[in-house]
């Protein structure tokens, strides 16, 4: 009779602790990830209150066009803004506050237009990320390419170039519609409708997804990085000749207001891509993880909780665009407290009537 060895010891001890070690691990993530949903339980309701009423007020300081912005710039800022308004109430308010208080969205399951919800959301989602983009390829031209600033940098271009984008990323985000079913899942995946049958698994669908994270935000990443590093070094060239050439001047003033102009225009330029960068990077790697993990590539393991994270970040982004121009522009800062205290002036202007 044929009797099968038992393994040595020393495995079986080995198997335990590996056992083990996974048991722990996957004890933090859950622990992690619920203590993230309670998180979200305040965060998100908090950023809806407070994202919808400060995007409508950015674009109304910034349609009065009393900033100091040249009106191209206002005219991308706006576009920024909105496409965030849209955010905020199309990713934030009717998807994530839905997922985290679910026992109370369940007649969702019952509304059937979640693919059609889905393109709406990807295309404000592409419009949001591609019009910093422009913008930044935008400022890129005015400081760089002085020759043709004047035929590219006005608000004919800038209009055109924004309705571009907002085209191509609605026919971009159409294939949702069919791959994605009308039912809402109501889960944190990296979608949030039901698959429509098959799909997951076919290679178009693949392709389409993998394509889908690389141009938003992969792609806008790279252009950001390389138009800012090019801007980065014009400007240091720039400075030192024009330095040189102020100090070989006599009685020439002090101040530089071309280059007072260019460093206000930069630090707005460098501030809005630092912050599109900063919370979007965990949403990317987690986005391009995934689907390289469903491709076979099962180097590294990402738990739940970092999709968690990104969502939360990217949500954040949606907000923090009104704090950067208070913060590195004045004349933003005085429309700011005009406009937010005209109520209370008039107000008490009718009391004491």
């Amino acid at each position: 009779m044929w009797v099968t060895p038992s393994p040595p010891a020393g495995i079986e001890i080995g198997r335990s602790t590996e056992m083990l070690k996974m048991a722990m691990s996957l004890l933090i993530d859950r622990q992690i990830t619920n203590f993230l949903t309670e998180v979200q339980a305040v965060l998100y309701p908090t950023l809806a209150v407070i994202g919808v009423p400060v995007n409508l007020l950015t674009i109304v300081i910034l349609c009065r066009g009393k900033c100091g912005l040249s009106k191209c710039v206002t005219c991308y800022l706006v576009a920024m803004a909105a496409a965030d308004l849209l955010v905020v109430i199309i990713d934030l308010i009717l998807r994530h506050i839905p997922i985290v208080y679910r026992e109370q969205f369940t007649f969702l399951y019952n509304i059937h237009v979640c693919n059609i919800h889905a393109v709406l959301l990807y295309a404000a989602t592409d419009c949001s990320v591609w019009f910093t983009v422009s913008f930044t390829f935008d400022r890129f031209v005015a400081i760089c390419w002085q020759k043709v600033k004047d035929k590219y940098c006005n608000v004919k271009i800038a209009r055109a170039v924004l309705g571009t984008v907002t085209v191509l990323s609605g026919l971009k985000n159409i294939f949702w519609y069919y791959m994605l079913s009308p039912i809402y899942w109501l889960i944190n995946f990296p979608w949030f409708c039901e698959v429509r049958s098959g799909i997951m698994e076919s290679q178009v669908w693949t392709t389409i997804e993998f394509l889908h994270n690389i141009f938003t935000p992969c792609v806008p990443f790279v252009l950001i990085l390389l138009l800012n590093n090019l801007t980065i070094r014009h400007v240091l060239v720039a400075s030192r000749a024009r330095r040189r050439l102020r100090g070989n001047s006599i009685g020439e003033p002090t101040s530089d207001p071309e280059m007072e102009n260019r460093r206000k225009s930069i630090i707005l330029l460098f501030v809005i891509s630092a912050n599109f960068i900063l919370f979007w990077t965990t949403f990317m790697v987690y986005s391009v993880w995934w689907r390289m993990w469903a491709l076979g590539h099962e180097s590294v393991w990402l738990p739940e909780f970092v999709l968690e994270m990104g969502f939360m970040l990217q949500l954040v982004s949606c907000c923090t665009n009104t704090c950067i121009y208070a913060v590195t522009q004045a004349k933003f800062r005085e429309e700011f407290r005009n406009v937010v205290t005209y109520p209370i002036t008039v107000f008490i202007k009718f009391i004491k009537r």
